[in-house]
């Protein structure tokens, strides 16, 4: 009979995650706590260190580095349209 994999919602990932970071229990201690593989919970760990920077930058400067991004692309575009034009 297959075995079915288990589903944790995205709360609960954020629980254990914290748990993790916090470090005053093991990861097997969280893990065995939360009903979830030690595997799981340093991948929730890493997951949310790697994400809580994006969270105290401002919006603003995430919208910035995409309209820079999307200036340059352009920037791009029509200084090889200008040398084009100036071969011809």
């Amino acid at each position: 009979m297959a075995k079915t994999r288990k589903r944790y919602s995205a709360t609960t990932k954020a629980r254990v995650a914290i748990e993790a970071l916090r470090e005053r229990k093991t990861v097997a201690q969280i893990g065995s706590q939360y009903q979830c593989g030690s595997a799981n919970v340093s991948k929730w760990k890493q997951m949310a260190a790697q994400g809580l920077p994006e969270l105290f930058q401002s919006a603003r400067s995430r919208g910035d580095e995409k309209l820079t991004e999307s200036l340059y692309e352009q920037i791009g575009r029509l200084q090889m349209e200008l040398a084009w034009i100036k071969k011809k």
